[in-house]
């Protein structure tokens, strides 16, 4: 395993670093502001994400999380893995890159699965974002941390399938530039217990289709992208909107949950090397008790900690990512899930010493802590919670002794 990234990367970075220094940072406030100054907040998008997309295109930073050169930059997810740390320290950034989920999970299924009609759809407006999209696989009344479990039905009817059911934290669905939904469900509960499930593509202007209402996290709202509650009532879209076939479902959600998850991972590791920048900077000009705070004992603690767990956490996802390359997604599979079950745990452990050393600032919004928080928070429970992952670790640990 190589620790230097390519030419090619290194030029990235350093282009996209660039890019966040003197566009997304100095535009987060302003983002906020727009979006406080509509008339809702779930009416319109602030003009500066647009603003800042057109940019981000002009600089060839786009869609730079596609390994398919032919539809984006040719990175494998080693090359990939710093650039995306990059994005992750704003929460504004991965969109303004077209490298945000559910998009990026979407964009892969359709390039790794859909049919040629169904990519010149809704892959091409995806890639050049004209338009965005929301995943619908969990659902309220069932655990969705087991995706077999998933109640909602797929029937076909002649030349139609017909979609019944309701699901929640559908991420993106308010937005009014969302148009489609990649939904899961079942089309043979009698089939066997892994081929049950089908993926297809809805519409969401299609008659049957409800947005019940949007879920706050920790009270952010995250609008205008937002989670929401949607009905599917009856739902009939053409038969030719079945992703790979029936009974491909969940093998369709392991492809597309690999990646997710790694990315998530990656970005986290940003959010915690911000969190730890913007500490060790107030450290060093507070002063309490006669002394920065940078100089006491317990703070150099707190710095020294993130510094080897984000150091620990980033190894480990490189090894995923770099295993996931030359092994293939499901030899990774134990990596990936120690990585997830990692990287949001060392993040919120960072962000909080954060929150702590910048005192009652730093559960305002006038820094960007309390958000990251709120955000990693949620990752120990999407793509599956922790108790899963571990639970999937412990067992492929113990078979090695069978």
């Amino acid at each position: 395993m190589e620790f230097l990234y390519s030419s090619k990367v290194q030029q990235l970075l350093k282009r996209l670093q660039a890019f966040m220094e003197e566009y997304i940072y100095p535009n987060e406030r302003i983002y906020e502001q727009q979006l406080n100054e509509q008339k809702t907040r779930w009416s319109a998008v602030p003009p500066i994400i647009e603003q800042l997309k057109e940019k981000a295109k002009k600089e060839g930073l786009w869609n730079l999380f596609l390994p398919d050169e032919e539809y984006g930059a040719g990175l494998s997810n080693f090359e990939y893995a710093p650039l995306c740390e990059m994005m992750g320290r704003s929460l504004i950034a991965p969109e303004v890159f077209n490298c945000s989920a559910p998009d990026t999970g979407n964009m892969e299924v359709l390039v790794r699965y859909g049919t040629e009609e169904q990519k010149k759809r809704w892959l091409v407006p995806l890639l050049n974002g004209e338009i965005r999209s929301c995943f619908s696989m969990t659902e309220p009344d069932v655990a969705s941390s087991d995706a077999t479990n998933i109640r909602a039905s797929i029937i076909r009817d002649g030349d139609e399938y017909v979609i019944t059911g309701r699901k929640w934290w559908s991420s993106g669905a308010g937005d009014p530039r969302c148009r489609v939904a990649i939904v899961m469900g079942k089309t043979n509960p009698d089939a066997p217990k892994h081929e049950q499930q089908s993926m297809i593509i809805v519409p969401l202007d299609t008659k049957g289709v409800k947005i019940e209402r949007m879920l706050p996290v920790f009270g952010y709202d995250h609008a205008p992208h937002g989670h929401a509650e949607i009905t599917y009532d009856h739902v009939r879209v053409p038969k030719e909107n079945i992703i790979w076939g029936e009974g491909k479902g969940f093998a369709i959600a392991q492809g597309r949950l690999g990646p997710g998850r790694i990315h998530h991972c990656m970005r986290l590791i940003g959010a915690a090397e911000r969190a730890l920048e913007l500490m060790c900077k107030r450290v060093k000009k507070r002063v309490a008790f006669g002394k920065t705070l940078a100089e006491q004992g317990v703070v150099q603690d707190w710095i020294a900690r993130s510094r080897v767990e984000i150091e620990q956490a980033r190894l480990l996802t490189l090894k995923a990512a770099y295993m996931m390359d030359t092994v293939g997604n499901k030899a990774a599979k134990a990596e990936i899930s120690m990585i997830k079950v990692v990287a949001p745990n060392v993040a919120l452990k960072v962000i909080d010493r954060a929150i702590q050393a910048f005192g009652a600032a730093g559960v305002s919004d006038d820094f960007p802590l309390a958000a990251h928080w709120a955000n990693a928070r949620t990752l120990r429970l999407a793509d599956g919670p922790d108790e899963v992952h571990k639970g999937q670790i412990a067992k492929w640990e113990l078979q090695k002794y069978e």
